[in-house]
């Protein structure tokens, strides 16, 4: 690995953003959030590094910690031992939520102190050293700046990191470095979940978290085995939408949905296994699940889609909200994404989406966050001067699938210039939906759109080998022209074979 893809790689990590989302329509909600707050977060990941080589002097904190070593060389198993400052905005009581977070992922606490903070607007500092990888401290810090109680996170030590290109994975094992930097969903630190005071729930949600965890590409998707309440759940959902699909879904999700009762055993009764689901998938249209613990970036599950790879969550919401739910689950994911992941032209459309985004600038990864809310996840589609539903977001909400095609919201046609700038709702409907005429429709919009996208490169997918090449060299340029000339010619002789059997059968 080059040292400018190093440094390229841990600048992203140290951008990553993240927030609550949930299975319904807040999942992707929080997508744009994400992409939004990643802009910030640049931002000042610039300022912070310019004011590092300006050489201005450090926090007393930070002089200690240099006297002392830097970046301690101690290991606890071959792990670093590394130093972040966090700066409280109120009492030191939140310190329990801070270093919960760090237990969270993977590190191990080994030494704390606190003062009075200096800065305004805060109460306190806390000098926090840990044992683990860079990757989980960056992951965990970036988890601090999104509480309300944390003014401000440091890592000591960093170096300046120069402004380069947006690293993005290149191939699909690659995906393994993207899927743990990310921040769980913790019910217990929010008291609007439904299962904030349920301790059972909360244990069963973070037994599933953990078994996603630590998977690697080319692993077996790990089976759940799933309890009565969580079935009943499935099942409630299973049944209300089943009802409403013949009239409301788009006629790919019908005709797949009865495939996958057929060959995967959906049924309101069992819990489909990813495993089973994603082998479906691949047989199909070549997508495949990929078990997830919690929540990612809009940038690095943008990128997943170009590798035909959807992130998927195993555990279920809470029963007492069988309808809705304030992250996202498998009720959301099997029963609104994987049908129509089964669809060809649907596929193509979300990994050319996923596409577009690789080494996107942060503005750019909000519009393609806010193309994809307003579609895979909210969108309509025209089916005989009729308007049915295809996004995963509504067809997997018995309340919002009646909504969106009542008279109630507004509805447009989709075109990608207007809808990447639209404004998305917090409403528990969406008042605005885009339909398009047709999936082939829509992704011609959309490639005519991403060719507006600024960026010095074309990029394409290699399925042999399951890997992203950059279109940057006339080498490389040749050698897709005589890959595409050779499939041209089959596709010429094709039609000849054609045109002569009709010839002699008439």
């Amino acid at each position: 690995m080059s040292a400018d893809t190093d440094t390229a790689k841990r600048r992203i990590a140290f951008q990553k953003s993240y927030s609550q989302e949930h299975g319904g329509n807040w999942r992707h909600r929080s997508l744009i959030e994400d992409a939004k707050f990643e802009t910030v977060t640049n931002m000042e990941f610039e300022k912070r590094e310019r004011h590092i080589s300006s050489g201005e002097p450090i926090s007393e904190v930070e002089v200690s910690h240099v006297q002392n070593g830097g970046e301690a060389a101690l290991a606890l198993d071959g792990l670093k031992v590394h130093s972040v400052v966090i700066t409280l905005k109120d009492g030191i009581g939140n310190l329990a939520r801070v270093m919960r977070a760090f237990e969270n992922t993977k590190l191990t606490i080994q030494h704390i102190e606190s003062r009075k903070a200096r800065k305004k607007n805060a109460l306190y500092e806390v000098l926090l050293q840990c044992a683990g990888s860079r990757e989980n401290v960056i992951s965990v810090t970036n988890t601090m700046h999104q509480n309300s109680h944390v003014l401000d996170v440091t890592i000591l030590g960093e170096a300046e990191l120069e402004k380069k290109e947006q690293w993005f994975p290149c191939h699909i094992s690659d995906l393994d470095q993207c899927t743990h930097i990310l921040t769980k969903f913790e019910p217990e630190l929010d008291c609007d979940h439904p299962g904030f005071t349920d301790k059972k729930y909360r244990e069963r949600r973070k037994h599933i978290a953990d078994i996603a965890f630590s998977y690697k590409h080319g692993d077996p998707i790990p089976r759940v085995q799933y309890i009565e309440d969580e079935v009943k759940c499935w099942g409630h959902a299973y049944r209300h939408l089943k009802e409403l699909f013949p009239t409301h879904a788009c006629a790919e999700h019908i005709e797949i949905f009865k495939v996958l009762e057929d060959e995967c055993g959906y049924s309101p009764d069992v819990i489909p296994q990813l495993e089973d689901v994603s082998a479906f998938l691949k047989r199909k249209s070549g997508f495949q699940l990929r078990p997830v613990s919690g929540l990612l970036s809009a940038r690095d599950f943008l990128a997943s889609l170009a590798f035909r790879v959807f992130q998927c969550t195993q555990y279920v919401r809470h029963p007492s909200k069988p309808d809705h739910s304030p992250e996202p689950d498998c009720i959301h994911e099997l029963l609104g994404h994987a049908p129509l992941l089964a669809d060809v032209n649907f596929a193509q459309f979300s990994q050319e989406l996923g596409l577009a985004s690789l080494g996107a600038s942060d503005e750019d990864i909000e519009k393609f966050a806010t193309l994809y809310w307003f579609t895979v996840e909210f969108g309509l589609c025209k089916e005989k001067g009729e308007l049915r539903g295809y996004g995963a977001g509504v067809l997997s909400s018995y309340g919002e699938l009646k909504h969106a095609l009542s008279s109630t919201p507004q509805k447009k046609p989709f075109e990608p210039a207007s809808t990447a700038v639209q404004e998305y709702t917090d409403e528990d409907f969406q008042p605005l939906y885009f339909y398009v005429e047709s999936f082939e429709d829509m992704m011609d919009k959309m490639r005519n759109y991403a060719a507006t996208i600024k960026r010095p490169y074309e990029v394409r997918y290699d399925p042999y080998t399951q890997s992203v090449q950059k279109l940057n060299s006339k080498g490389m340029l040749h050698s897709v022209a005589r890959n595409l000339k050779g499939e041209l010619e089959v596709l010429q002789h094709a039609i000849d074979r054609i045109q002569s059997f009709s010839l002699a059968s008439r």
